[in-house]
């Protein structure tokens, strides 16, 4: 009977070495799954890392608010261009007001100082700001306007409300109901909303920004101080912002032909999308009032090549009768068409006017304002004096 043949015998060095071997194998799989893992955690969720800087944001801010004692502020930031033609109506304003309540901060054209000789108000005294940038519309530089406004008055604590406001703004009411309305809410007032038609969201924002998160609404906001505080420590959108989201050039007569391709690109508003979706990204939502308090009208142009297409109408002294007042006082909801949703104007649960501003007011139409006693006691003396 034939002998089986012996199963050779592997010497012990090379079981060694081949022991090791699998070793190395097992330690390589394991180091590159725990690559994987750590790269999909901080690569491919960006937004995740977005919610978690937000959220630090949020817990400073709370930090600050409890250890903040005394009477709260309304922190009135006015946008202007360079002079506030309506200080008039303005000083009006503040001159019934208890100057604990409120604090004023100005972002206008780099160098103009606000004094004697440029305005009608004291009020407005050396209230500008002195970083100020050069602002130009439709551009990422509105926002970094707003942007250093609040930083401005987050330096001050007793600073607990923000009021986002146009040169061209006027206040409805006297300074105590306006300081009772926003004081009685926690929430912040953020016209905010998800326009099914939108075409302004651009596909390269992603995946920083998630296009169901976009969102879009007017840039006048008012704010609690928390809120303010996350726009002004954002450093995740505002960045994709200033690459992704720019105004189509004009058209331009004088170009010609070019004029179709500079049509074909993407066209996009920062400021009337980044504080809706800087809000929405960090989960904020449900701490807003999703309307404004500054009542607009607006021009609604059919013909899309009409340059006044979907700008805001300028009242004049003929269009701000008393009953033309009230007929803005009035108003206690707004509708948002795209969204199937009527947003109630409430406070705590009880029905409230909507809105607390307007604009745009021309000179004569603030006057009026002034002359029917709507912010205060009238003054002729404020008109008179017309600083350059």
């Amino acid at each position: 009977m034939p002998k089986k043949a012996a199963a050779p015998v592997v010497p012990v060095a090379g079981r060694h070495v081949i022991w090791l071997g699998w070793k190395l194998v097992i330690f390589l799989s394991f180091t590159l799954c725990l690559f994987a893992i750590l790269r999909l955690h901080f690569s491919s969720d960006v937004s995740s890392s977005s919610a978690n800087n937000f959220s630090y944001s949020r817990a400073r801010s709370r930090i600050s608010r409890d250890n903040f004692r005394g009477p709260p502020k309304i922190a009135f930031l006015f946008l202007a261009r360079l002079n506030l033609p309506l200080d008039f109506l303005w000083d009006s304003f503040f001159e019934n007001a208890e100057e604990s309540n409120f604090s004023i901060s100005i972002h206008s054209a780099p160098g103009y100082v606000f004094d004697e000789s440029t305005s009608r108000s004291h009020f407005f005294y050396d209230r500008q700001l002195t970083n100020s940038i050069q602002v130009l519309w439709g551009e990422s530089s509105m926002i970094e306007a707003e942007r250093l406004l609040l930083a401005a008055a987050l330096e001050d604590p007793a600073n607990q409300r923000f009021v986002l406001l146009s040169d061209s703004c006027v206040p409805l009411y006297n300074f105590s109901y306006i300081y009772r309305y926003l004081m009685a809410s926690s929430k912040s007032f953020v016209d905010s909303f998800l326009d099914v038609k939108d075409e302004r969201y651009n596909p390269k924002m992603s995946p920083v920004i998630p296009k169901d998160k976009w969102r879009k609404g007017s840039q006048w906001i008012s704010l609690i101080r928390s809120h303010a505080e996350v726009i002004v420590d954002d450093e995740v959108v505002l960045p994709i912002f200033k690459k992704f989201c720019k105004r189509r050039p004009p058209l331009d007569t004088s170009k010609g032909k070019l004029n179709i391709k500079l049509q074909k690109q993407h066209n996009c508003i920062p400021d009337e999308h980044y504080v809706q979706t800087l809000f929405a990204m960090s989960e904020l939502e449900s701490e807003l009032e999703r309307r404004t308090v500054t009542y607009t009208l607006w021009n609604q142009s059919a013909a899309k090549m009409d340059n006044k297409a979907w700008h805001p109408v300028t009242f004049n002294y003929a269009d701000v009768s008393p009953k033309r007042i009230k007929e803005i006082k009035d108003i206690n909801h707004v509708y948002y068409g795209s969204e199937f949703r009527t947003e109630w104007c409430r406070t705590n649960s009880t029905s409230v006017p909507c809105f607390l501003f307007a604009r745009k007011f021309s000179r004569g139409a603030a006057m009026r304002l002034l002359s029917e006693g709507v912010t205060g006691p009238f003054e002729v003396t404020k008109l008179l004096g017309n600083p350059p």
